[in-house]
C-alpha cells in the first residue's frame, strides 16, 4: 500500500534571479519555519518572487496546495499589483493563498482604521480624499492637537507623517520612515509633500488619525494565527518617538506574556470577531499569519488599560516570534485538510 504524498506548500518572498536560482530553505530567513514544516511531514519549498519571472513563479505555485506569501506593498520601488493578480489567479484554480489579496484589502490597509473608528480599539480617524480636503479640514483638527497622516498602503513607516501646529503658525512635520528628522513647513509645502499619496497609483487618499500622547511608552504588536494570539512584539522606541528619530529593537515574546494578557483576551473573545464583521471578512478567511499594532490609549475611568489600533500587517508579517511557528504549521495542516477552504 502506497503512502499518501506529503502535502506541498510554497513560501513566497521577494528576491532577484540569483536568489531564486540558489534558494536554500536552510539559508532562508524562514529556515526555522521550513524545518518545522519538514518535521510535520509537509513538503515546503521556497518560491522566490520577482515581476521579471512571474510566469515561472505562477507555474510553481500551481504545483502546491497552499502558498504563504511575504511581500511588502512597496518593494524596491515596485508595487505588488502583478503579484496580487497572480495570487488571485492561482487561488481561483484551487490553491489556498494566505494572505489572499482580498483579505489584505479588507485588513491590511490604513482604511481599516477608518472602518473601525467606533469599535473598542478605534480612535479619532478621518479619511481625506483630496488635497483640497486636506487643506480645508486639517487646520481645524490641528487646533485640537497633533495629527498623524497615513498613506493608504505602505510599510516601515513609509508615508506616515506626524503633523503639529507650532505657535507661530508653522507646521512641524516628521516622516516615520527610519532616519527622518522633523521639518518645519507651511501648509502649502505640506500640500506639495503629501501630493504623491493622492495620485491614483497610490490609491488616491490618506487617513488622518489623532496622535496618541502615550506613544512614547511604546507600541505592542499582537501576532495572530487565524483568530488566536500566537505571540507579542514590544517596541519601546518607535519611529515617531518624540525624543528619538531612530526606532529601537522590537522584543519578541510568546502568547503567555503576562503584561498583555488582557489584550489577548480582548482579541480572542471579541475584537477579532468585531473586526471581521465590520470589514466583511468571514473568520474562516482570516490570514494564517497576521499582526495588529496597538498604541496605549488613555486609560478608562476605572484605570483599565486601553489599546488603540495603529495598523494591521498582513502582506509581509516577518519577522515573527518563534512561538508562532508551531500554531502556524498546525493551521496550515488543518487548512490543507479542508478542501472547501480555498482562500485565506
Amino acid at each position: 500500500m502506497n503512502a499518501s504524498p506529503a502535502p506541498k506548500v510554497a513560501l513566497l518572498y521577494p528576491g532577484d534571479r540569483a536568489a531564486r536560482d540558489r534558494a536554500d530553505p536552510a539559508a532562508s530567513r524562514f529556515a526555522a519555519l521550513f524545518e518545522a514544516f519538514a518535521a510535520a511531514g509537509v513538503d515546503a519549498q521556497p518560491a522566490v518572487w520577482h515581476d521579471d519571472f512571474a510566469d515561472e513563479v505562477r507555474d510553481q505555485l500551481r504545483t502546491v496546495q497552499l502558498v504563504l506569501a511575504w511581500c511588502n506593498p512597496i518593494e524596491e520601488g515596485r508595487r505588488r499589483d502583478r503579484l496580487d493578480a497572480l495570487l488571485r489567479e492561482v487561488a481561483q484554480e484551487g490553491v489556498i493563498v494566505s494572505a489572499h489579496p482580498d483579505a489584505i484589502q479588507r485588513l491590511g490597509t490604513k482604511d481599516v482604521l477608518f472602518e473601525t473608528r467606533d469599535l473598542p480599539f478605534g480612535s479619532d480617524v478621518h479619511r481625506i480624499d483630496s488635497l483640497a480636503q486636506l487643506v480645508s479640514e486639517l487646520p481645524q483638527r490641528l487646533r485640537l492637537g497633533v495629527r498623524v497622516l497615513k498613506q493608504h498602503r505602505g510599510h516601515s513607516g513609509i508615508g506616515v507623517w506626524r503633523v503639529e501646529q507650532s505657535g507661530d503658525g508653522v507646521l512641524t512635520v516628521q516622516h516615520a520612515q527610519r532616519g527622518s528628522t522633523p521639518q518645519r513647513m507651511d501648509m502649502a509645502t505640506l500640500q506639495t509633500t503629501m501630493a504623491p499619496y493622492f495620485e491614483p497609483a497610490a490609491d488616491g487618499h490618506m487617513l488622518d488619525q489623532a496622535w496618541q500622547p502615550r506613544l512614547a511608552e511604546g507600541m505592542v504588536r499582537a501576532y495572530l494565527v487565524e483568530d488566536r494570539v500566537a505571540g507579542f512584539g514590544h517596541q519601546a522606541v518607535n519611529a515617531l518617538h518624540p525624543d528619538s528619530p531612530m526606532p529601537g529593537p522590537r522584543l519578541y515574546h510568546d502568547a503567555g506574556l503576562a503584561e498583555f494578557q488582557m489584550l489577548r483576551r480582548q482579541l480572542e473573545s471579541s475584537w477579532v470577531r468585531l473586526l471581521c464583521e465590520r470589514v466583511g471578512l468571514p473568520r474562516d478567511r482570516l490570514p494564517l499569519l497576521w499582526d495588529c499594532d496597538f498604541m496605549l490609549g488613555e486609560p478608562a475611568a476605572d484605570g483599565v488599560e486601553r489599546f488603540v489600533l495603529c495598523e494591521i500587517n498582513v502582506s509581509s508579517v516577518s519577522p515573527f516570534p518563534p512561538s508562532a511557528i508551531a500554531p502556524l504549521v498546525e493551521a496550515v495542516r488543518r487548512r490543507i485538510g479542508s478542501p472547501s477552504e480555498r482562500q485565506a
